[in-house]
């Protein structure tokens, strides 16, 4: 495989950033090379490392496949996110001494969600249905809650793993102060 392009965009970085987009997207190549508006041919020898690419034509799979330009012509790097202890976004319950702090929102095409609760005894956090097929999961860090299905709710101690449908009914209530959990919202 060719490692760069006169322009110094390397063709190897090109080829795997065509090929990850084009899965995360769940397209075919013919769909992919049909919405660009090039030919199927075209998009496979790049895909392979070996086509030559105009920027209109990376222009035009960048939004065929709803990417930033740059997202297909520069090598992907490793993401790191750091939140320390009591920062992040926080968001309280209006009837329930719970405190919701996003620590991971979920990224365009990914499926997650990840909060860390801290709640307080008293009044439970009752959710209503989220959308089809949300499935949660609750690590109890610190304390005592019932968690779980709003029906059925299971009482956990630190270490304790649940994970229970979102799309019905469900509840996490406090039995002592300053119980900690992390929980994540996975869309499935």
């Amino acid at each position: 495989m060719p490692e760069s392009r006169e322009n110094g965009a390397p063709l190897a970085v090109i080829a795997a950033s065509l090929q990850r987009e084009r899965r995360r997207a769940g397209l075919s190549l013919a769909e992919v090379a049909r919405r660009a508006g090039i030919a199927k041919s075209t998009l496979s020898q790049l895909e392979a490392g070996t086509g030559n690419p105009s920027v209109e034509t990376l222009w035009a799979l960048s939004v065929a496949l709803d990417v930033p330009f740059a997202q297909l012509v520069e090598p992907t790097r490793p993401k790191v996110q750091l939140i320390r202890a009591g920062e992040g976004p926080t968001f309280a319950a209006e009837r329930a001494d719970y405190v919701a702090t996003m620590l991971s929102a979920c990224p365009p095409n990914a499926r997650r969600d990840v909060f860390q609760i801290v709640a307080q005894p008293g009044k439970p956090r009752e959710s209503d249905p989220h959308m089809p097929g949300v499935v949660e999961h609750v690590v109890l860090s610190r304390g005592r809650a019932l968690v779980g299905l709003s029906e059925e709710p299971v009482e956990l101690g630190p270490g304790d793993y649940i994970s229970y449908p979102g799309d019905v009914p469900h509840v996490f209530e406090a039995l002592e102060r300053d119980t900690v959990a992390v929980l994540v919202s996975e869309h499935v």
